[in-house]
């Protein structure tokens, strides 16, 4: 490390980072206060102190080890908003006191077809996620947000506009992109129908994000007490999907159905709302496989695909789109102390829309 750096990078290069955050230390069991140690930065690495983390439903899934891939102890939080703190000498995109982001990745291969093609999420071998990941220079395993700080190589960290509400912004790192990237590579805009398919953490994300690339945006939804919010949120048009006058009168409507359900779901239930050649997105991750007969594709040309957030280009852009049309997420803010709690009130769908927590609790 440089020794001209005003920055305390230069002291770490012994000893790993003392770190503190909450941790997942069995599947069963909740979130707990736990000291931990990340490592030194690199020179290629940034140091953020965290400021704010938001709670995606993955968090969820890899506490309970849902996909079976979990390692503890583990630290949550792929939703990230901080500040740098400390950069390594060859860092050339931030400097210290930077307002920064950090998503869903933290490194990748780099060299596979996917990486050079800025599309890191589906690295061919095996993309770096934010916690409970092997860091692939053998540094232990990555650990996320939950937590006071985190090390990051610069390429995986994001601009974050300071004109937007940090604690707003977090949820865009895992919420915003996912919604955004299908919007955008299925090229939605100004003519175009779509249904956003629940109106949760992903959802509210969908509908904003649909209006404001011009798109006729109607929300799909079991809960009609959720119109008014639909319609406050940019939605030009809501369907209860339990009233079957409501569905008839979408059947064959949309070109563009992007899925936010986590839950089980008929997918042919809504595949029936499609155009011909129109596309349902998947972007939510149900624990139970997908039933889908296959003519209700092929007799009116459908697609069903899935989405995985996006790369760390697009990232960025999207920020850049939510800094230009002033979009961030609709949050409530708690303490960390609280984070078990607001776990058991996302399963209950007990928020609008997101929670973030204020590391200043921590």
């Amino acid at each position: 490390m440089s020794q001209t750096k005003e920055s305390p990078v230069e002291d770490l290069t012994s000893t790993r980072l003392p770190s503190k955050g909450y941790a997942a230390m069995a599947t069963s069991g909740n979130l707990v206060p736990w000291n931990f140690t990340r490592r030194n930065p690199r020179p290629h690495d940034v140091l953020v102190d965290i400021k704010y983390c938001g709670i995606c439903h993955t968090d969820i899934h890899f506490v309970r080890n849902d996909f079976g891939m979990s390692v503890y102890p583990l630290v949550p939080g792929h939703e990230i908003v901080g500040v740098v703190t400390a950069v390594g000498d060859a860092v050339i995109k931030f400097k210290t006191g930077d307002t920064v982001g950090i998503g869903c990745l933290v490194d990748s291969c780099r060299e596979c077809d996917n990486c050079k093609q800025d599309l890191e999420q589906y690295c061919l071998n095996g993309a770096t996620y934010t916690y409970s990941i092997p860091e692939r220079h053998g540094d232990g395993i990555t650990y996320g947000g939950y937590s006071n700080q985190i090390v990051c190589d610069e390429d995986f960290v994001l601009k974050v506009d300071g004109s937007l509400p940090q604690e707003k912004v977090a949820p865009l790192l895992c919420a915003g992109i996912t919604t955004y990237s299908p919007l955008r590579n299925w090229d939605i805009g100004a003519g175009h129908k779509v249904a956003i398919l629940g109106l949760g953490g992903l959802g509210h994300m969908g509908v904003k994000f649909a209006a404001a690339m011009g798109a006729e945006v109607t929300v799909l939804s079991t809960s009609p007490e959720k119109e008014a919010d639909a319609m406050e949120l940019g939605a030009h048009k809501f369907v209860f999907t339990k009233d079957e006058e409501q569905v008839k009168n979408v059947q064959g409507y949309f070109d563009f159905i992007l899925d936010t359900v986590a839950a089980e779901h008929d997918y042919n239930f809504y595949l029936s709302m499609l155009k011909t050649k129109g596309t349902m997105v998947c972007v939510g991750l149900p624990n139970t496989p997908a039933q889908v007969p296959v003519a209700s594709l092929v007799f009116f040309g459908r697609s069903l695909a899935g989405s995985l957030i996006g790369g760390i280009a697009e990232t960025q852009k999207m920020l850049d789109f939510c800094a230009a049309n002033n979009i961030t997420a609709d949050i409530e803010l708690i303490n960390i102390k609280d984070v078990n709690e607001a776990f058991e009130r996302i399963e209950q769908k007990d928020v609008k829309y997101r929670f973030v927590i204020d590391m200043a609790t921590l």
